[in-house]
């Protein structure tokens, strides 16, 4: 595992409990500073269990979760991380720019961020248009905009690219890869393997347990394989 002072993220011996059933079971890991990193699974595999942990929404039983050098959660986090959830979290009522300007407010941010976001995300052409009538994919990058207003030093994504077209999605990647140029960490869940292809580094997640960690090309010198749906397969078989 790598030294806390070059990881954005520190899980150790994670345990989620929900319902009577066991999530995450005794996870450690850790998210690299400006990479991108994919959390691979899934559907079911308790990646968004793992994301809201991380973000300090998620009760845990046990194990100890460091976010940028402080406890998950803590006050002192929540304008040091930005977090997209699987539902666009705007208003479909008011404009791209409208909801941005609420966001500014609760967040404290200058309102300067208000232009940055919108070109980051690519959407000036859409900035006074209303959200409902936006398509999946431009309500996604609205949420993304909110959470990068604080200019966060982390940003957490549940399955950002679900329903959306091969354009969108590439366009998405291309910020959230750009975002890391700049030394944003980014920490990306998908149950998509063709998009691992696009992440730094990669935790691939199995019925609460951590399988495998590392760059695609290390993963593909372990298992032999060149295909990452095959790395995936052939770590599955070697765990069971």
């Amino acid at each position: 595992m790598e030294h806390e002072s070059t990881s954005a993220i520190t899980v150790d011996g994670l345990r989620v409990v929900r319902g009577g059933a066991v999530v995450l079971d005794g996870l450690s890991l850790s998210v690299a500073a400006a990479r991108v990193t994919g959390l691979l699974g899934p559907s079911g595999s308790g990646k968004s269990t793992l994301l809201r942990s991380l973000v300090g929404v998620q009760r845990v039983a046990g194990g100890t979760i460091t976010v940028l050098g402080e406890p998950a959660g803590s006050a002192q986090l929540r304008p040091r991380v930005g977090y997209v959830t699987q539902a666009p979290s705007v208003y479909a009522d008011l404009s791209v720019r409208e909801n941005l300007r609420y966001f500014v407010r609760v967040l404290d941010s200058p309102r300067r961020r208000i232009d940055d976001v919108i070109e980051t995300v690519g959407l000036a052409p859409l900035a006074g248009r209303v959200v409902g009538r936006l398509s999946g994919g431009q309500r996604a990058r609205v949420s993304l905009a909110s959470a990068l207003l604080g200019e966060p030093e982390l940003v957490v994504l549940d399955e950002p690219t679900v329903g959306l077209d091969p354009v969108l999605r590439r366009d998405l990647w291309d910020t959230f890869h750009r975002l890391a140029e700049r030394g944003t960490a980014l920490l990306v869940s998908s149950h998509v393997m063709d998009e691992a292809e696009r992440c730094h580094e990669l935790l691939l997640l199995r019925e609460g347990r951590l399988l495998a960690a590392g760059t695609p090309a290390e993963l593909r010198a372990r298992t032999g394989a060149q295909r990452l749906d095959d790395v995936f397969l052939r770590l599955i078989e070697a765990a069971a």
